[in-house]
């Protein structure tokens, strides 16, 4: 869940705006009528009608994502200075926010309609590879010898290199230290914390705080805070044959300390919960100063900061054992850079990829909008030109460099609705309508059906 800079996006699990067809239709969409054209994507990904061109004469191609304005902007950039280098291609910008856009592109697909250029997420990239629906980039001039080769990893299935990745995450808990310096609360030491530390703390800060401020927000709707639960126990959210990679009794004990958080007063009371969870990331506790800390991915703290108008502060994840090695987080790509298989420009749509991933010129305009840059080059040539943020970002994705545990397996097909059950079951917690074992076991089933339908 990048996861640009509104709450929405990183929660996958919010309802669609007014879109036609949800997220979960996209199964419906491109399993059932739709499936007949999957032959002929597979062949479009070959290339068709190439030297179709603009009234200006240049090869036209469409380009989408998800994102802010702030994204728009800095994307915008990039297109410029793409043209710039290329004059016989034109790019048609597209972009919503994040429910609107996967509705779009379910339609879009479907309807033979999709994108050139697309912006992909982790959670879907398996979904739409394994119906032929994306470009295997492997067959193009994609250089990938800079990219980091274990965030790579997570573009590549049987269907081939069907996504670049666009920037390196990681799992973090963002602090506010305002909010504890008013709570009269040290800031706690990320290298040697643990989980009871972590509820300890976020109490201390909820008592000396005003009435609606927090120690800590929940982490019910946040998948990755589940993965690296798990991972702290020797499990994964996956398994290596696209299976769960953990049982009832594993997600048992996270919602029990969801409980055990609420009874703390930790964090807030399940209402406010929930009402957080939909809130923009400018309204967000952690922009607020509602909460002294949350749940986000590493690339979202420059946003954050400029909403929360005070410098914010990047936490590893506590462990069992309060030594930050046993975390566990690893590298993820913030999201990917694909193509769609019916491109009737897949030579371009490529060129397009390879600048975005490879460019300088790219990456002084995109900076760690979307994450830590994965060219290696890229990000050492952009250095100087970043923010004291995202100088703190890479600083913290260049410091856990050694504490990661493995490369989590890849994430199969059905993995797209995996937070919006994990965000119900919690929510069944914390409202004591069921037991953390009923929540648990109904949860995974719900989980198990989805990856296997």
């Amino acid at each position: 869940m990048d996861y640009s800079v509104s709450k929405s996006i990183k929660n996958s699990s919010l309802a669609s705006l007014d879109a036609p067809v949800s997220r979960r239709g996209f199964h419906r969409l491109l399993g059932g009528a739709a499936v007949a054209t999957t032959v002929s994507l597979a062949l479009a990904a070959c290339g068709s009608d190439t030297s179709a061109t603009n009234a200006d004469g240049k090869v036209e191609i469409r380009f989408s994502w998800w994102g802010s304005d702030a994204r728009v902007k800095v994307t915008t950039a990039a297109i410029a200075a793409f043209e710039a280098e290329n004059p016989g291609i034109k790019v048609k910008a597209e972009y919503g926010d994040w429910s609107g856009y996967w509705d779009k592109l379910a339609t879009q697909t479907a309807g033979n309609d999709a994108p050139d250029v697309l912006q992909m997420d982790e959670k879907y990239i398996a979904e739409y590879s394994s119906r032929g629906a994306l470009l295997d980039l492997s067959k193009y001039k994609v250089d990938t010898t800079n990219l980091v080769a274990d965030v790579l990893k997570a573009g590549k299935s049987d269907a081939g290199l069907t996504g670049i990745p666009a920037g390196i995450n990681a799992a973090t808990i963002i602090a506010n230290p305002k909010v504890f310096k008013d709570a009269g609360v040290e800031l706690p030491n990320d290298s040697t914390w643990t989980w009871e530390d972590y509820k300890r703390i976020s109490a201390e800060v909820t008592k000396g705080s005003p009435d609606g401020v927090t120690g800590s927000t929940a982490y019910s709707a946040d998948q990755a805070s589940l993965n690296v639960w798990l991972r702290q126990n020797g499990k994964d959210f996956f398994a290596t044959d696209g299976k769960l990679g953990f049982a009832p009794t594993d997600l048992e004990g996270w919602l029990a300390f969801l409980i055990e958080l609420g009874d703390a007063k930790a964090i807030p009371p399940a209402s406010t919960v929930i009402e957080e969870q939909a809130s923009p990331l400018d309204q967000s506790a952690t922009a607020t100063g509602a909460a002294a800390m949350s749940f986000w991915w590493s690339n979202q703290l420059p946003a954050l900061e400029n909403a929360a108008g005070t410098e914010l502060q990047i936490l590893n994840y506590p462990s069992k054992t309060g030594n930050s090695a046993d975390a566990k987080l690893w590298y993820k790509p913030s999201q990917f850079w694909s193509a769609s298989a019916r491109t009737k420009h897949p030579e371009e749509a490529a060129k397009l990829i390879e600048f975005l991933a490879n460019s300088t010129a790219a990456g002084e305009a995109l900076l760690a909008d979307r994450g830590v840059p994965t060219s290696t080059v890229v990000r050492a040539a952009v250095a100087d030109k970043m923010t004291p943020a995202n100088v703190r970002v890479i600083d913290f994705i260049d410091g856990i460099k050694d504490k990661l545990g493995p490369v989590p397996p890849a994430v199969p097909k059905g993995a797209g609705a995996m937070e919006e059950i994990i965000k119900r079951y919690a929510s069944e917690v914390m409202f004591k309508r069921q037991t953390p074992s009923e929540a648990a076991s109904k949860a995974v089933e719900e989980m198990t059906a989805a990856i296997s339908s």
